[in-house]
């Protein structure tokens, strides 16, 4: 009963769809048209504010009258008269909140306005208010890192929780960003990743920074120090991901939001990321790939996005996946549109659709004027059937706002429109006699807006109003507005737009100008001119006479150098004194108001004056054209040639002007040869004719010569009939007889019109005729369907008739066909290729040209239980008379449906019975993974995963395995047959440290498949072989060292390798390639010293390499012939001389402080009751900054007690006590300013005692640098 309903509402939905059309009440434009509100801005429904700033709630609305506002927060009414920080603008519902008396979170809520006025109630969105965050960074003890070079590391960041959440980024001290890449990279949640660790990652200044944006704050961690070790190497290792962990993870987005997934992996070497789906192909549009390939971005996610993601990190030792399975929620959203107002006149019937999507599938609401719709007055007009409400014979009164709320688990949309009941004449908005402008052969388009309930219906009249304008060339538009598809001088003139509803008829009138276009009849030429020479651009145009042109020249496209030497006139461009810089290409464009055209040439600027040679130059115009031997319809013209310019004339071309019907356009009308001097023109009748001649040479042609006197030929009846004439239908009872038209050249005389005929075909039926003027088409009404015809089109004008019309033929509309084809079968040929056979469907049930035919199949399901139903419809035409056709690229082992239609130039005939199919078996796809587990020094395990396409019954499994040796040449090829329900295998009886390739397929009763690859090693066994070298020997010579040693292994690269004796485990092992040779001499080693020296054999990069016993080398010292600067006398008389002055020195810093010498700050104390105090620096004697640490050291630069300490009192007093309210600066190198006060007397004594106590090493020292 329920499924009856809806059908019945979606039979009424579409007989009413017809009957309406969304209206806007033009409140602008329409004075004192009612209208219930329409919300025109409201705030976004998260509403994240600033603390700083004060509060602005959106609320905008339109309406007649215009509507009041109210608020509510948080579900309940809002007072926000009574509140004193709260002010509502005037003319709108935007609150205002001054957060200057209150804070900012005591208006955190949910807020919802409402506009109504006396026809409805509109209500906006929930705006959740909340307020910005941007919290400190808790307070933590940074333990310093230390890790093993070589060894994975990950340094939190672990922001605080902002509102919005904050952009996270690593910085040194030095506020430069910390370098990243394939090794090092940031994680989406702000941590820092290291797929290995390097020396060179040693540092102290690892800072996370978090930046929040609303607030454009930035929060600081405190700084990481991070000391990597090189103790012992680490092995390279295969990878393992960091994030996500497992081998599979599932993550959930929402559609039209970004979708980020991230695998981080370690690894030695550094692993590469690479990411693929599972289920189909990644978008390569909406796809990026940031942070090295770590994190992959979707924007923009749509359903199609959802499936399996597998990301895989690999390095040189082996690979690693992970799946992350991506789910697509939709929050609701519109299919066709939100709900659009309805203006509807008394009596008249409307709909308002509610049509919106999402997952999981939304619910919907509605309500009127606010208030649940069924807790609303019951109305006999109005009918609720799920997403729509439809309304029948509607009354005055009945005006409404209606809401429609969509939710689901991910958000809602709320749309408000309104049903406004009004009764009003027509209105033309378009203003009256506006003049539209356009040129020739240009689109008019001429606006008629209106307005009126109900909705008027519009019609155009041109002039005197004979006929309404509806057909070529005149189209209306829904919207009112008359299209001229190609615009003719003929089309000009006055336009009549008539609105008509039953309440009456409104009238305006509009003007169009067609404009002749503006050309360049005279274009710039190509010059070569000599540099300080002139030249001279010319750019004549022809335009409309009513249009003002505009002439505008450019160099290269810029604008002209503004140099006094480009001279411009009305049509040309003069450059004198022309320089090389003047070369380029110049362009003259001529602009209207309406249309433009331009024109360019080049100028070449060459060095100097040619050598004089014969100048070879276009001809010069003829002249003294003369007319004699005139005609009806002939004349003899004759003139006399210019100057060849040493080439000569190759031909005469002879044009005419026509200035009855084509004033001002030249045409070709002959040529003769460049020996003759006079033509015999044939003319037509009704013609004004000018002829003007053009000499050509090698050069070019001249310029034409001056016109002729006018020659006018007497009318006459046409001499040819129209062209291109054709029948056709443009409906299923109609036939229309086109052609193309004569021109007023061919008419040959005023008055011209066609005679049109027409007749059914087979038919001993007499001509029917019609008489046509001023167009090119005539529709013949109540035809038979498709019959063929018989056309003529005779020109006739007022002096008689063109000759007899050739015979047309053509056919009326076509409808579309009433019978499907009969004795449909399929013969399966294999798995993937069906062949569908029919028979002919009679050519009078086709009622049409017969296009053709189509077949429709689709994949019903497949025979195999784990293949998902298919029921998207394929289909295949065949165009022509066929009787069968195939279907290709079939799905094996599955059922299909088809059926077959016929197609004529109208459409498809009816469907034939639908049949179906079934498909053989056919050979599997390939297993979907093939994976190497637990190898080990003589075995293996094979995993792998059923084919994804059975197509049939999986038989078995072939898996083909064969070594590879260090050359990748392949070995013997070993062939293992696997049963049906097996998914793994063990190979036992494999080569240690050996290379191998797998090959598996699946197979079915058809065959196999292809096969799916991989490779692997087996492991070294723990007791390595023995090494492949013997007699390692050496020799040391003068010239070095000589290895000499036996090989008997297969690895071909062979070093020799050499280190210090005593070397530690960070230096590297010098090594030399010596493939194919039994010694080396090694040169490098340097003498007195003891070396370690084996030798190296290396093979594939998965096996270990073999290495010989070490060789300990002493290389013999070599005397030094160096002379020792040590034992030198000049030397030592140098050492002995800095000596004394030192001590000279320190005699004199001893008397002088003995005699009562003071510090320089000690007279500063003197001098001034309040003196300052700076303690003294090392390096330079002035007086730095002050030192007070944990660990009680002396002030830098001051003096020390000679028993090296420092008492408490005097190093752990605050700062503040030696200045007046303890304010400081600091100086311009960064150390403390203070103000010594003179705390206390026993202070001053104490240092009066200081500077004359007995003398010890260190004061002595200051007293230097002092005097220094």
């Amino acid at each position: 009963m329920m499924a009856r309903r809806r059908m019945d509402a979606a039979l009424l939905v579409l007989f009413l769809g017809h009957l309406v059309t969304a209206l806007e009440v033009p409140l602008d434009l329409l004075e004192g048209l009612p209208q219930p509100p329409t919300i025109t801005h409201q705030s976004p429904k998260d509403f994240i504010i600033d603390p700083r700033e004060n509060i602005i709630i959106h609320c905008d609305a339109k309406g007649k009258p215009h509507p009041s506002f109210s608020w509510t927060r948080n579900g309940t009414h809002f007072d926000t008269e009574n509140d004193p920080n709260v002010n509502m603008r005037s003319h709108s519902g935007t609150l205002v909140v001054d957060i200057s008396r209150e804070k900012a979170e005591h208006y955190e809520g949910v807020y919802q306005c409402t506009a109504r006025n006396k026809h409805g109630t509109a209500v906006s969105n929930n705006v959740v208010v909340r307020q910005s965050r941007s919290p400190l960074w808790s307070k933590e003890r940074v333990k310093p890192i230390v890790v093993q070079e070589g060894v994975s590391l990950m340094l939190p960041c672990r922001p605080p929780a902002g509102l919005p959440p904050p952009i996270i980024f690593w910085m040194d001290n030095n506020f430069q960003r910390l370098p990243q890449g394939k090794r090092v990279s940031q994680s989406l949640n702000g941590d820092l990743y290291f797929s290995n660790v390097r020396k060179e990652d040693s540092r102290n200044d690892y800072i996370c920074y978090a930046r929040f944006p609303h607030t454009q704050t930035i929060q600081q961690k405190q700084p990481i120090t991070v000391r990597v070790l090189n103790q012992a190497p680490v092995d390279e290792r295969r990878p393992i991901f960091l994030i996500p962990s497992g081998s599979s993870s599932s993550k959930m987005v929402l559609r039209g939001h970004i979708l980020e997934m991230e695998c981080i992996a370690e690894g030695l070497p550094t692993p590469e990321i690479l990411w693929s789906k599972v289920s189909g192909d990644l978008p390569a549009m909406r796809t990026s790939f940031l942070h090295y390939n770590k994190t992959l971005r979707i924007v923009n996610v749509s359903e199609s996005d959802a499936g399996d993601y597998r990301c895989k990190a690999r390095n040189q030792l082996g690979t690693v996946h992970h799946t992350i399975h991506v789910a697509v929620k939709a929050a609701p959203y519109w299919i066709s549109g939100a709900p659009r107002n309805l203006v509807l006149a008394p009596g008249e019937n409307g709909v308002l659709t509610c049509r919106a999507s999402g997952t999981p599938k939304p619910s919907i609401s509605w309500a009127m004027n606010g208030i649940p719709i069924e807790n609303s007055p019951k109305d006999l007009s109005r009918k609720v059937e799920d997403d729509t409400i439809i309304f029948t014979d509607v009354q005055t009164g009945s005006s409404a706002v209606y809401q429609c709320n969509v939710s689901n688990d991910y958000g809602y949309l709320l749309s408000n429109a309104f049903v406004n009941v009004l009764s009003e004449p027509p209105r033309v908005l378009t203003e009256a006699n506006k003049v539209y402008q356009v040129i020739t052969n240009s689109k008019a388009l001429i606006d008629c807006s209106s307005f009126g309930s109900p909705i008027p219906k519009i019609t155009w009249f041109k002039d005197s109003r004979s006929s309404t304008l509806d057909g070529d060339p005149y189209f209306v538009h829904d919207n009112g507005t008359l299209e001229i598809n190609v615009a003719q001088a003929q089309n000009s003139g006055k336009y009549t737009c008539a609105a008509r509803n039953s309440l009456g008829i409104y009238e305006n009138h509009v003007y169009l100008e067609v404009k002749e276009p503006t050309r360049i009849v005279k274009q710039p030429e190509y010059k070569v001119v000599q540099r300080g020479r002139s030249v001279v651009f010319e750019c004549k145009v022809k335009h409309d006479p009513s249009l003002i042109p505009t002439m505008t020249w450019l160099k290269d496209d810029g604008e002209l150098p503004d140099d006094e030497r480009l001279i411009v006139d009305s049509d040309s461009l003069t450059i004198t004194d022309v320089t090389e810089n003047d070369a380029g290409v110049y362009t003259c464009i001529m602009n209207t108001t309406l249309d433009n055209d331009s024109a360019s040439a080049e100028l070449t600027v060459v060095e100097g004056t040619p050598t004089p040679a014969v100048v070879y130059e276009r001809p010069d115009p003829p002249t003294d054209l003369e007319l004699t031997d005139q005609k009806k319809r002939s004349v003899q013209l004759t003139w006399t040639p210019g100057d060849e310019h040493n080439s000569p004339t190759q031909k005469f071309l002879i044009q005419y002007e026509d200035s009855l019907h084509h004033r001002g356009q030249w045409h070709n009308l002959t040529e003769v040869p460049g020996t003759k001097t006079t033509v015999h023109l044939k003319l037509s009748p009704h013609a004004h004719y000018t002829f003007r001649v053009l000499a050509l040479n090698a050069e070019g042609f001249s310029r034409p010569s001056f016109p002729s006197r006018v020659y006018k030929t007497d009318p006459a009846a046409p001499d040819e009939n129209p062209t291109g004439v054709r029948g056709f239908g443009t409906e299923h009872n109609n036939l229309v007889i086109s052609w193309t038209p004569l021109t007023g050249f061919q008419s040959n005389g005023p008055g011209l019109h066609y005679k049109v005929m027409w007749r059914q075909k087979a038919v001993d039926l007499d001509w029917t005729s019609v008489t046509v003027a001023n167009n090119s088409q005539f529709v013949v009404s109540g035809t038979p369907t498709f019959v063929p015809y018989e056309l003529k089109v005779q020109a006739v004008n007022d002096h008689g008739a063109g000759p007899e019309p050739a015979i047309a033929h053509g056919y009326s509309g076509e409808d579309l066909p009433i019978a499907a084809p009969e004795n449909v079968q399929a013969v399966v040929l294999n798995s993937t290729l069906a062949e569908i056979h029919w028979d002919h469907v009679p050519v009078n049930l086709i009622r049409g040209h017969l296009k053709g035919y189509k077949v429709y199949y689709w994949k019903k399901h497949s025979l195999h239980k784990h293949n998902p139903d298919h029921m998207e419809k394929d289909i295949l035409t065949f165009s022509g008379n066929h009787s069968h056709g195939m279907l290709p690229g079939l799905h094996p082992f599955s059922i299909y449906s088809f059926n077959v239609r016929v197609y004529n130039g109208k459409g498809e005939g009816p469907v034939s019975p639908t049949q179906q199919f079934k498909t053989p078996e056919g050979v599997p796809g390939p297993p979907t993974s093939l994976v190497v587990t637990n190898p080990n020094l003589d075995s293996l395990t094979l995993e792998w995963s059923p084919p994804r396409e059975h197509n049939g019954h999986i038989t078995g499994y072939t898996l083909r395995y064969q070594p590879v040796n260090n050359s990748n040449e392949l070995g013997p090829v070993e062939e293992l047959a696997l049963t049906a329900n097996e998914t793994s295998v063990t190979l036992p009886h494999l080569k240690y440290s050996t290379y191998y390739k797998f090959y598996l397929n699946a197979k079915t009763v058809t065959g196999a498949g292809p096969a799916i690859s991989q490779e692997a090693v087996t492991i070294v066994d723990e007791v390595r072989p023995a090494s492949p070298f013997g007699n390692v020997s050496s020799l040391v010579g003068e010239d070095g060292a000589l290895i000499s040693w036996e090989y008997w292994g297969p690895e071909k690269n062979v070093y020799v390798e050499y280190i210090l004796e005593n070397s530690e485990g960070e230096e590297e092992w010098q090594k030399e390639l010596v493939n194919g040779s039994q010694n080396v001499m090694l040169k490098d080693l340097k003498g007195g010293l003891s070396y370690r020296v084996r030798l190296v054999a290396k093979g594939h990069h998965d096996q270990l390499p073999h290495c010989s016993k070490e060789l300990l080398v002493t290389v013999p010292a070599v005397a030094s012939r160096q002379v020792d600067i040590a034992t030198q006398g000049w030397f030592i008389g140098l050492m002995c001389a800095i000596a004394l002055l030192i001590l000279i020195l320190l005699i004199i810093c001893f008397i002088q402080r003995n005699k009562g010498g003071k510090y320089p700050v000690k007279e500063k104390e003197d001098a001034h009751t309040d003196p300052e105090f700076q303690p003294m620096k090392d390096d330079d004697c002035t007086f730095g900054e002050y030192s007070d640490n944990e660990d009680h050291k002396p002030l830098k630069g001051s003096r020390t007690p000679s028993n090296g300490t420092v008492k408490r009192d005097d190093s752990d007093d605050s700062l503040v006590d030696y200045g007046d309210g303890g304010d400081g600066q600091f100086n311009e190198d960064g150390s403390f300013i203070g103000q010594y006060s003179g705390k206390s007397a026993s202070r001053d004594t104490a240092e009066g005692h200081e500077s004359s106590e007995a003398p010890s090493p260190i004061n002595a020292m200051n007293s230097l640098n002092s005097f220094v």
